[in-house]
């Protein structure tokens, strides 16, 4: 292999090289692609990851926005037809028009903390791969698992599960990494349900739902669904639908499981197909 450039962590696109190689191999161990599999690896940086899934997979997309970090795994790679660098951001690239299949893809990286939930939510646009592992900050690992009635629980648990089953897999320390990062760090699984239990529109009347409870997630459910003017169904209505679906208008949002914010979704689907 060519020689690699030392390179400097930039602190603009949030690099925090892990080198650790134990927990390189303990990651790749949890994607568990076949022999024959197609992985995609977002931010593949110094290649910690890419060095044990190269040769062991049927192929691998590597998607690296740093200018000097995607020539070197460019020059590295130059001679394998089943390795792929796409220099770019991976927040604007049509990642399905790089794959085989999109829905037997993998998807594993250590990704900017700064934008994990952006990524996470691209990764999870349709086509949707078969399951998703990344490495992310330990905060927001606690809120995409989170349960209803917890602290952490809000918009990102709902948003990743109901189209996904989240885990949480195993922490990572500090120490792993190098420049040695200000926060723990954790790594969780996220698989996309099959088959969608969602159409597109459910999905987007569910977004702007969401997003407006959690807003104003220390009001109470009546006054958001009366008041949020994202929502503005007036006093009655509000009561009507809580009535129908037994819900407590009294009760807070990160009271209301994922299914029962679907349910209000498509109830009030004619507010919320409203330009």
């Amino acid at each position: 292999m060519p020689e690699k450039r030392r390179h400097r962590a930039k602190r603009s696109l949030g690099q925090n090289f892990l080198v650790d190689a134990n927990l390189q191999r303990k990651i790749v161990a949890a994607v568990g692609a076949p022999a024959d599999g197609e992985v995609v690896e977002v931010g593949p940086g110094q290649g910690a990851l890419t060095r044990h899934l190269v040769g062991t997979v049927g192929r691998l997309v590597l998607v690296e926005l740093d200018d000097d970090l995607a020539s070197d795994l460019t020059r590295t790679y130059a001679g394998r037809d089943d390795v792929e660098v796409l220099h770019a951001d991976v927040l604007q690239v049509r990642l399905a028009e790089h794959l085989r299949d999109p829905e037997a893809a993998r998807v594993v990286g250590n990704i900017p903390y700064n934008i994990t939930t952006p990524i996470l939510f691209r990764l999870l646009e349709r086509p949707r791969p078969l399951e998703i592992v990344l490495m992310v900050q330990e905060e927001v690992a606690d809120r995409i698992v989170a349960a209803p009635g917890t602290s952490a629980y809000g918009a990102l648990a709902v948003g990743v599960q109901t189209v996904a089953r989240a885990q949480r897999l195993f922490r990572v320390a500090r120490g792993a990494f190098r420049p040695v990062p200000k926060v723990e760090s954790a790594v969780v699984r996220v698989t996309p349900i099959r088959p969608e239990p969602l159409t597109l529109r459910q999905e987007e009347r569910l977004r702007v739902l969401v997003r407006a409870a959690f807003q104003w997630r220390r009001k109470q459910l009546g006054k958001i669904l009366r008041d949020h003017p994202d929502l503005a169904l007036g006093a009655e209505r509000a009561r009507d639908v809580a009535d129908e679906l037994g819900l407590d208008l009294a009760h807070r949002p990160e009271r209301l499981d994922p299914a029962t914010f679907v349910r209000l979704a498509e109830r009030f689907a004619d507010v919320l197909d409203t330009p």
